[in-house]
């Protein structure tokens, strides 16, 4: 039977096993609280019962004295004090008889006749009482009449005196019946007590076993896996619950990390080698990169288109035609810019330059249709961007969204610092696009995709990206109320690329 009950206890789950032991710990509780109520019960109910009957009968052999006296001062002093002192002593006398038990069963034979001679002849003694009471004290037989209720006064006290005493005759006779039981009551809290602190005591030395001592094994191997030691054999339990599924688990966690562990340099060895190759990768990506801008600016002849603007402006100039001049001019400052720049970041006054060379051009072309506005929060000579920024967005925002524009529009060139972030706005007032050509051009550029955006944008959406950790490329539009591009310039990444300087002719 024991060993049933071992193995029963050894497969029942870790949630039952201490909802077990916390039932079973309350219910020992709970028994010897009810076990202490009762025989508390017991001995008060016995000494409560005599100690009662003891009382009741005290308070009316009292009460009858009192109201004997109360009565005696008021026949002899008619006041109202006197009355009210006498009335207050008669009710206490009524109550206290009315409050004596007078059950046959719960009570002797004796005191049961002790009690109906008290009620009967108080009876009899209140209605003769009350009518001397209504007499005059100088009528005919008052004396007679007085003393004779100072006689029933008297009877009442002996009748009160004899219950008194039977009373506690039957009291004395039932403690003594029950003075053995109560002198074992100790002895039997004692041995109740025992077996129950044996009961917590075996159900805890249980509940450890199965439950604190693998816990403690398994903190134990563990501290020793914590320091790199793996020796020892593994850790056995008896229990087929959660603990015994957890105790296997981690014996094959153990194995598995030993030979995990095993291999980790190797692994490592390995992660360096590949972590080279892939800063060598990225190296080899930034000159690729470079590369492309290069073949970018080399689409067109660019010494050819330079050499003759400098020729047609020169010709402008001796035929004094100052606004043809100044376009030729302006044209040939963006492909000397174009020409000369070799650096990948430039400070923002050149950038700034040509785009005023490139709106300058813009409109002479569309007149008064196009405005251009540009509002500075930096300073223009220390803030360094990538080269070939603004021109080719403010060239887009003119081309798909002013020129489709019948009466024009305007063009807003904001630049202002955020923290370590220049950010630069290019917002136009033109056309604008529809909410899924808008999705439509983000995902193209998230794609690194040029067809669907154009070379300008993609390239600077591509080199932003790939030059700064931190950088990006914004596009907000609303068709019909304009086109917004902006672009985020950290600072403080500069330092890792170097700053480079304009080549000017």
């Amino acid at each position: 039977m024991f060993k049933y009950i071992k193995n029963l206890w050894l497969t029942i789950s870790l949630k039952k096993k201490l909802g077990t032991f916390s039932i079973i710990v309350i219910l020992v509780m709970g028994l010897s609280i009810a076990f202490n109520i009762l025989i508390m019960n017991f001995s008060l109910d016995s000494f409560n019962v005599i100690l009662n009957d003891n009382s009741l009968c005290y308070d009316v052999q009292e009460a009858l004295e009192q109201e004997a006296a109360a009565f005696e001062e008021y026949v002899r002093d008619r006041s109202w004090e006197r009355a009210k002192e006498y009335r207050l002593a008669c009710f206490k006398t009524e109550e206290s008889i009315k409050a004596l038990p007078f059950q046959y069963t719960d009570i002797n034979q004796e005191r049961y006749a002790r009690t109906w001679n008290i009620k009967n002849g108080y009876e009899g003694y209140r209605v003769f009482r009350d009518e001397v009471l209504h007499m005059n004290p100088e009528d005919r037989g008052f004396v007679d009449k007085l003393y004779k209720v100072y006689g029933m006064q008297g009877y009442l006290q002996t009748y009160a005196r004899r219950l008194m005493q039977a009373t506690i005759k039957e009291g004395k006779s039932s403690y003594q019946q029950k003075v053995p039981v109560l002198y074992y009551i100790p002895y039997m809290i004692m041995a109740y007590s025992i077996v129950m602190i044996i009961t917590v005591i075996c159900l805890t030395k249980l509940l450890s076993n199965t439950l604190i001592n693998p816990m403690v094994r398994l903190a134990h191997c563990s501290r020793k896996i914590a320091r790199n030691d793996f020796s020892g054999n593994d850790v056995t339990v008896e229990n087929k619950d959660e603990m015994g599924e957890l105790v296997q688990a981690f014996n094959k966690m153990k194995h598995a990390t030993e030979g995990h562990i095993n291999t980790l340099k190797e692994k490592n060895e390995i992660a360096e080698r590949l972590h080279k190759e892939e800063l060598g990768r990225i190296e080899m990506e930034k000159r690729l990169d470079a590369a492309r801008l290069e073949l970018l600016k080399s689409q067109i002849n660019p010494h050819f288109l330079f050499n003759t603007l400098n020729m047609i402006a020169c010709m402008a100039k001796l035929e004094e035609a100052d606004t043809t001049e100044r376009m030729i001019s302006s044209m040939s400052s963006l492909f000397r810019y174009n020409l000369k720049t070799s650096e990948q970041i430039v400070p923002l006054a050149q950038e700034l330059k040509v785009v005023k060379d490139y709106m300058y051009i813009q409109q002479m072309r569309f007149g008064s249709r196009i405005a251009y506005d540009c509002q500075l929060e930096v300073d223009e000579e220390e803030t360094i961007i990538p080269a070939f920024t603004l021109q080719p967005i403010v060239e887009n925002a003119i081309i798909h969204g002013l020129s489709k524009k019948e009466q024009g529009g305007k063009i807003l060139l904001r630049v202002w610092k955020k923290e370590d972030k220049v950010i630069i706005s290019v917002a136009d007032t033109g056309v604008g696009m529809s909410q899924e050509r808008l999705m439509e051009l983000r995902t193209a550029l998230n794609a690194g995709g040029t067809a669907r955006v154009g070379i300008g944008l993609g390239n600077i959406c591509h080199r932003i990206h790939a030059m700064y950790r931190n950088g990006d490329f914004r596009i907000y539009s609303s068709e019909g109320n304009g086109t917004v591009v902006q672009v985020i310039v950290p600072q403080d990444e500069h330092a890792e690329m170097g700053s480079g300087n304009q080549e000017t002719t």
